[in-house]
């Protein structure tokens, strides 16, 4: 008797699962023979991508000047076989026209981001080490660059971003977000692919940070853990739906410091040189030099004339 009651409900809600009405919005329709993104192949590809920029702190690489060429050699070797069919599954994902050949269409666009990509990857490493010196310098309790590479979350998630943001460029579909959405779970640094960040960057801590995706942040900044560079409200369309790609996150010039907590939202500008003190909330300009603090009261209090 259970046994029928229960294979009654059982098909009851497989039907009402399989109805088309039910998933319609959320469905990806897979074309046979098509590639589809593989989490465990873009794990593979950060992964490879560490270990190419830092050669001796992640993987297995030799720094012996008679085989260092030849692991470089190797791991771009794979790289560039799975980026490119990562790139190419993305595509093919993306693509709305079910009258394609998509893999045919999209196979050698994928092959020339994945090679734009890896011609990139010295500029990377560029970047990545002001970030690591920057980070070291900054920080009294560093004792090495090494320990930085090694245990800070920062390096991971900036190494993650700074490799995004060059997908993003190339105009790679889906991989950019996913990579950075990987460092946001590893490390609850938040950063979208689409931000503009300078060099010499510094994450002090960093749980909680979240850079949105139209922010323009300068040289020589440093952010400490729960800073929100976000929106503060959203252009609408006619049907009342945020429109998308519209500015909306701050711009943060050089050489700013910015403490734990602090929230700076909207499409503002906080000018080089200034301080955000911890736990304030910005949402107008601020001038060069500015020094925003709380007071020991309740009201906060802000120098050169600045206001929120």
């Amino acid at each position: 008797m259970y046994e029928k009651t229960y294979q009654e409900k059982i098909g009851k809600t497989i039907t009402r699962l399989s109805d088309p009405e039910t998933y319609n919005l959320v469905c990806h329709e897979h074309r046979l023979g098509e590639p589809m993104p593989s989490i465990q192949n873009i794990s593979r590809i950060v992964e490879l991508i560490r270990e190419i920029i830092f050669p001796g702190y992640f993987g297995n690489t030799s720094l012996r000047p008679d085989t260092i060429q030849h692991y470089m050699g190797v791991y771009v070797d794979e790289l560039y076989g799975l980026l490119s069919d990562e790139i190419l599954a993305g595509l093919c994902f993306e693509c709305k026209d079910n009258g394609l050949n998509k893999i045919t269409s999209h196979s050698g666009a994928s092959k020339e981001m994945a090679t734009g990509f890896i011609e990139y990857l010295p500029e990377i490493r560029r970047k990545l080490v002001n970030d690591v010196q920057s980070m070291y310098i900054g920080d009294p309790a560093a004792t090495s660059f090494g320990e930085v590479i090694f245990c800070y979350p920062a390096i991971r998630a900036i190494t993650n971003y700074r490799v995004a943001h060059r997908l993003y460029e190339l105009n790679v579909p889906l991989l950019p977000r996913y990579i950075t959405e990987m460092a946001h779970s590893e490390t609850g640094i938040d950063i979208h692919p689409r931000a503009q960040i300078g060099e010499y960057f510094t994450i002090d801590h960093g749980t909680g940070v979240v850079i949105g995706s139209t922010c323009i942040i300068g040289n020589h900044v440093k952010i400490f853990q729960g800073v929100t560079l976000g929106a503060k409200s959203f252009e609408l369309d006619e049907n009342g739906n945020p429109v998308k790609g519209v500015p909306r996150h701050p711009i943060v010039e050089d050489n700013v410091i910015i403490y734990a907590g602090a929230t700076i939202l909207g499409r503002v500008t906080i000018g080089k040189n200034s301080v955000i003190g911890g736990n304030v909330w910005v949402t107008t300009d601020l001038p060069p030099n500015s020094k925003v603090v709380q007071k020991k009261h309740r009201e906060n209090s802000f120098s050169d004339g600045a206001g929120i």
